[in-house]
């Protein structure tokens, strides 16, 4: 019985999976990774340090699964998105990756508007620091010895893809996010290239992420114990459509709610969708003929876990949400709690404010942890309903979703995102598996397995459908929490 890999390259750690032909799940592993910050804004990895620990994660599926390790029939791979990773002439890294969450280059943002007119409809996206393009013009700019020795550029899962193969290869959804294909076309675009002093030879080449990139070289076969044999790598995807590919989110209209340290609402579209102005994410998805529509909300479970801290209950998170539970049960202590403004972090959908920040209205002698902590899980729903209407303005709503991340194991939270949003979200049963399962799906898929096979949607353990009697208090609530931002702003 065959065997197939799903690797993540993530910014914490390399996550690996190794599921059989009916994807049961036959063995998993994880190597942990660090972030540099040497400076004020900047975040920074070794692309070295994702291939040891990729070798270090392969090591032990391999102890832990001998015999299905040697029936591997394919690899999918995933990875954080946005990273430059810059390679000389000779493959070799040029300095640190700068990742996905690097803040240093917001002048070059503007610049790269300034540069070409139609930039966002070019790239179907408007510029943010955390994409790889103004990245590069920060090098040319700061760093230019090392802008003119680089020879190809590179997101973090395809270095680890010419580590195994030796091949410059990408896919459609990850190279979405560098602000230099034309999303619509699939292709790379030569002029957002020339706005950042790059041509199209130092990009590499693009597949969808469904089909074979490359084969495992002979040289790492051998390292990994597959003597003589010829592995497809598939080309993969970004880590939120791997997670899509992994939950069966493939078909318009399909989507996911994730409730993680961000929150982020994922639609597939059949068509190209756009919204740049209003911080709309639109990729290719990692399957061909169809595109995807994310929106993000920095501050999700991480704003859980912050108010849990500051109020004392710690690692005890249940135990609040319990309190929490019996505080919203009364409707006139509910109607009268904080609100909350939850950007903690800086926002991206739908205001792309880095400098907005959070903050409580309404408090009272008599507000106890449990109400702070009921305002924070009501603006964080708040904030992914401001999501959801960017998706609705844009044409990509969600027909089906489900809910994943750590946040969906709180079934109060899950109605209060329900209500709040006007979602009916399905949570499933199944183990989160996430992006390295979505990875290990595309191999089989490469493989030759049909993807009507491949993509099956997870049993699910819980529905939560809107409470239309909840929807009155809950919009006058979202409505403050809204004319907070923006008396702020106007501060």
């Amino acid at each position: 019985m065959t065997s197939h890999l799903g690797i993540d390259i993530g910014t914490s750690s390399v996550k690996a999976v190794l599921i059989g032909s009916r994807q049961n799940l036959i063995a998993e592993s994880s190597a942990p990774l660090e972030v540099d910050r040497p400076r004020p804004l900047w975040s920074e990895q070794d692309p070295e340090s994702w291939w040891t620990a990729t070798q270090s994660a392969i090591s032990a599926l391999a102890a832990a699964a001998p015999s299905e390790w040697d029936e591997l029939a394919s690899i999918g791979l995933s990875g954080q998105q946005h990273g430059a990773t810059l390679l000389d002439a000779a493959g070799k890294a040029l300095r640190p990756c700068i990742l996905w969450n690097d803040g240093r280059s917001g002048a070059e943002c503007r610049e790269l508007l300034d540069s070409v007119t139609d930039f966002t409809t070019r790239a179907c996206n408007t510029t943010m620091p955390g994409f790889t393009a103004p990245k590069l013009l920060w090098v040319a700019k700061h760093e230019p010895e090392v802008f003119a020795k680089t020879a190809m550029v590179l997101l973090p899962k395809d270095y680890v893809r010419f580590r195994m193969s030796g091949e410059y290869v990408s896919e459609m959804s990850d190279s979405a996010g560098t602000l230099w294909l034309n999303v619509a076309e699939r292709r790379w675009d030569a002029t957002l290239l020339a706005a950042c002093g790059l041509t199209e030879a130092q990009m590499p080449r693009v597949v969808e992420g469904s089909q074979v990139s490359a084969c495992l070289s002979a040289q790492v076969a051998a390292e990994w114990g597959l003597v003589g044999r010829k592995i497809p790598i598939a080309g993969g995807g970004g880590d939120n459509a791997c997670s899509a590919v992994g939950i069966g989110a493939t078909r318009a209209g399909d989507g996911f709610l994730s409730l993680g340290t961000s929150g982020v609402i994922f639609t597939v579209t059949d068509h190209p969708v756009a919204l740049p102005e209003r911080t709309l994410h639109a990729f290719c998805h990692a399957l061909p003929g169809r595109w995807h529509g994310m929106t993000v909300a920095l501050s999700a479970a991480s704003a859980l876990s912050w108010i849990a801290g500051i109020t004392g209950a710690g690692g005890d998170i249940q135990g609040l949400l319990a309190r929490v539970e019996r505080f919203a049960s009364e409707p006139e202590r509910r109607a009268h709690a904080p609100v909350f403004l939850p950007y903690l972090t800086g926002e991206r959908t739908p205001h792309n404010d880095p400098h907005a920040t959070a903050a409580f209205a309404g408090l009272c002698a008599d507000h106890g942890p449990e109400a702070l902590a009921y305002a924070v899980l009501e603006g964080v729903a708040f904030a992914l309903r401001d999501c959801l209407d960017v998706l609705v303005d844009a044409g990509a709503a969600p027909t089906s979703c489900l809910m994943v991340g750590g946040g969906s194991r709180s079934s109060y939270w899950a109605q209060l995102l329900a209500d709040a949003t006007g979602l009916a979200l399905d949570v499933p049963s199944s183990a989160e598996l996430g992006a390295a399962f979505g990875a290990a799906r595309l191999g089989m898929i490469a493989a030759g397995v049909r993807e009507q096979e491949v993509c099956v949607k997870p049993a699910i353990r819980a529905s939560f459908s809107p409470d239309r009697a909840a929807a009155p208090l809950l919009g006058e609530r979202a409505a403050r929490m809204r004319a907070m931002y923006r008396s702020d702003r106007r501060g």
